[in-house]
């Protein structure tokens, strides 16, 4: 009888960088034509500009895409909520559809920058090729749905970050295209390489390379197949993980919850409870109700969408809430008081 595990909760935390994997319920097709590509970029734009998310590579294939982001104060799950479900109604509705578009699970993977950084670049940016949707790379070069084209200055996607990626090849853009094709170049015969983009336990300690070393030295790694990255850094990632969930969890445990949250923040600002509840752009509310956002996404791990749902207002309006509450904390080293 074969033991059935439960799926391990995602991975996430403030800056880190994830490689993601969204397919098509089904492997069918969620991208039919050049609309739904555009209607895709136009959505990703807005959503990556409002949660401050930043993004480096992807990558549009019919039946899945990848991106390469580097989350900001809101959660990569958000994220990708909110650009899986708006694309899904959009599709459907174009295409007189119903029912789900993607499957349950996208893959979401957080990977280790260095020395994985600019491999993860390169993989993601080569997938056109690989899927057969161009036919060499001066064709990728011109293809208008990967972040390649981006780079390479044929096309432009302002919610792109692509003068990060440049800047590692050279200070001149010229020379630094150049440096940054040839390194796309000698990656084309690499083929699909499964421990960057779901090999499990040999993903986790760097691919086949470090798995024959280890076993030449008898040595031993940490590993998990959420995470990208060497064994110090899987270690150190699943303790942080660990201690956010073993803090979310006391503090759930001795009853806080938003509303706790609110009256500390009421305290914190003089002001009545009532009071932070309310909706306005005055200062002291604007204040107030960032700070509620923050705690209760950060502390608590509270869903964006059931904060919408308490302020009555659109989780557009909550996600600038909680980069502006992070902000806040920041600058005047507020302290949610409960431990």
């Amino acid at each position: 009888m074969i033991g059935l595990h439960p799926r391990q909760s995602r991975i996430d935390t403030p800056g880190a960088l994830h490689h993601i994997i969204a397919r098509g319920i089904e492997r069918r097709q969620i991208f039919d034509d050049d609309q739904d590509r555009y209607s895709f970029l136009e959505r990703i734009a807005m959503i990556l500009k409002e949660t401050l998310t930043t993004c480096y590579a992807w990558a549009l294939i019919p039946n899945h895409f990848h991106l390469l982001l580097k989350t900001g104060t809101v959660p990569a799950a958000t994220v990708m909520q909110r650009l899986l479900t708006g694309h899904a109604l959009a599709y459907n509705r174009r295409h007189g559809r119903n029912g789900h578009l993607f499957q349950n699970r996208y893959k979401s993977i957080l990977c280790q920058e260095d020395p994985y950084f600019f491999q993860l670049v390169r993989y993601i940016h080569l997938n056109p090729l690989r899927a057969g949707l161009v036919k060499d790379l001066t064709h990728l070069d011109k293809y208008p749905f990967s972040g390649h084209g981006v780079i390479m200055g044929r096309h432009r996607q302002d919610w792109q970050s692509s003068d990060a990626v440049l800047a590692y090849f050279g200070s001149r853009k010229d020379s630094a295209r150049s440096g940054y094709r040839a390194f796309v170049a000698r990656g084309i015969d690499q083929g699909k390489r499964l421990d960057l983009s779901g090999g499990g336990f040999i993903r986790s300690i760097g691919g086949w390379d470090a798995v024959k070393v280890l076993r030449k030295t008898g040595g031993q790694a940490k590993s998990d197949e959420r995470i990208l990255g060497n064994s110090d850094f899987v270690s150190r990632t699943l303790s942080e993980d660990k201690e956010a969930v073993a803090r979310q969890y006391t503090l759930r445990s001795r009853g806080v919850d938003v509303d706790v949250i609110a009256q500390r923040v009421a305290r914190l600002l003089h002001l009545p409870v009532d009071e932070v509840w309310a909706l306005g752009r005055y200062k002291h509310l604007v204040t107030a109700r960032s700070l509620i956002c923050y705690w209760a996404v950060r502390e608590l791990g509270v869903s964006q969408v059931s904060l919408a749902r308490r302020f009555n207002i659109s989780e557009v309006a909550i996600s600038k809430s909680v980069r502006r509450g992070a902000e806040i904390v920041k600058r005047e080293g507020y302290d949610l008081g409960v431990s």
